[in-house]
């Protein structure tokens, strides 16, 4: 790590910590030659591929902007958007990938986007999907329906099991 005070090209460290959940590590540095101190901090980089090959880091911020415009008008507030956001980019962190394709960043948006806002959902996912015909959207609203009977039905043998 170069000085940013004298630009020797070497630092040592004085002191580590992780912070940001453990997302990332705050070093303390010194010059050995002007012996002044510095901050650096390091994180671990998640880059998208996006479909014509271009590599670029993961941005939340992109996240909670194409989701923002399936939530427009619905009860989603901004609050919503960046846990969704932060939820997408852990199940990606998660899956050990330094690079990630762009449709595994979708994939991984529709399922927290689904227990969000069901209505949100289906607008992601007819543009994510590239949905064609009134077929398509009728297929994922009786998966959707096929999903809250059986959530409804979990919730009727917990509560009969719990009295």
């Amino acid at each position: 790590m170069h000085c940013p005070f004298c630009k020797h090209e070497d630092s040592r460290v004085v002191d580590s910590r992780t912070g940001e959940d453990g997302g990332a590590i705050r070093r303390r540095r010194q010059c050995p030659e002007c012996g002044r101190r510095f901050s650096t901090i390091e994180t671990a980089m998640l880059l998208v591929v996006k479909r014509n090959g271009v590599v670029e880091p993961f941005s939340r911020a992109k996240v909670i902007s194409g989701v923002g415009k399936s939530c427009q008008g619905r009860p989603v507030s901004d609050d919503d958007l960046a846990l969704l956001a932060q939820q997408v980019e852990d199940s990606l962190r998660a899956a050990g990938a330094a690079e990630i394709p762009s449709n595994e960043v979708g994939l991984a948006i529709l399922a927290p986007l689904r227990k969000l806002d069901k209505v949100a959902y289906l607008r992601f996912a007819s543009v994510y999907r590239s949905f064609e015909s009134l077929e398509d959207f009728e297929g994922e609203i009786a998966v959707l329906r096929a999903s809250d009977n059986q959530d409804a039905q979990n919730v009727e043998t917990n509560l009969s099991t719990t009295q």
